[in-house]
Parts: structure tokens; sequence; C-alpha cells
């Protein structure tokens, strides 16, 4: 069964760091790529960065670039998106999603490209 669970959401104060966890089972990381979403209160959902099967090549949205990294333990099917410096905009349901199709540096796939999302978990920053 294909599966997607996000965990390590939670309270921190504005310029806190946080760890989200996307944590693959029933397909392996080498086959599909793996987005990081986020939707806040009455917004769209939107991109946050996204890392390719295979090669691993990542894209990070400007809004986040130099704050959030993406990271990937094939060993453990799991994918990690680092969050450091974060801001109140920053709050939101946090989601992963996979796709077959490629990432490259300058943009994710469509949001209608992916699919099995996850459940999601919320972030929130606030003092």
């Amino acid at each position: 069964q294909v599966q997607l669970v996000e965990s390590g959401g939670g309270l921190v104060q504005p310029g806190g760091s946080l760890r989200l966890s996307c944590a693959a089972s029933g397909f392996s990381l080498d086959y599909y790529a793996i987005g990081w979403f986020r939707q806040a209160p009455g917004k769209e959902r939107e991109g946050v960065s996204c890392i390719n099967r295979r090669d691993g090549r990542t894209y990070i949205a400007d809004s986040v670039k130099g704050r959030f990294t993406i990271s990937r333990d094939n060993a453990k099917n799991t994918v990690y998106l680092q969050m450091n410096s974060l801001k109140p905009e920053d709050t939101a349901v946090y989601y992963c999603a996979r796709t077959d199709r490629s990432v490259y540096a300058y943009r994710c796939p469509p949001l209608s490209a992916f699919g099995s999302w996850g459940q999601g978990t919320q972030v929130t920053v606030s003092s």
C-alpha cells in the first residue's frame, strides 16, 4: 500500500527551526520525486520544495530559499524538510506527495502531477 506520512510539525517561535519528515512506504524513492507543499488558512496550496528521483536534484521556492533545505535518506525511504529562520508567514499545514515526473532546479512539476498525498503536519510560527 502506497503511503506518505508527514511528521515533525509543531509550534515554534520566529527565528526557530523545525525538521519535517515524509516517510514513504509501498514504493521506492528511486522511482518517484517527492514534493513538499503548504497550505495556509484561506490560501491555495503552494509548492515549497521538491527532490528528484535518482539524481536528487532539488528545487526550492523563492519564498523559502536560503532558509529551507530538502534532503533524502534512501535507506530510510524518507524525505526531510529542514526549516530554519522560520517566520510567521511560514505558518501552514505542510504536505508531502509523490510524482513520477522530473524535478528541475528552476521548478517542481505542477501540483496536478502529484498524488498519494500525506495527511499533513501543522507548522505554527508564533511568539
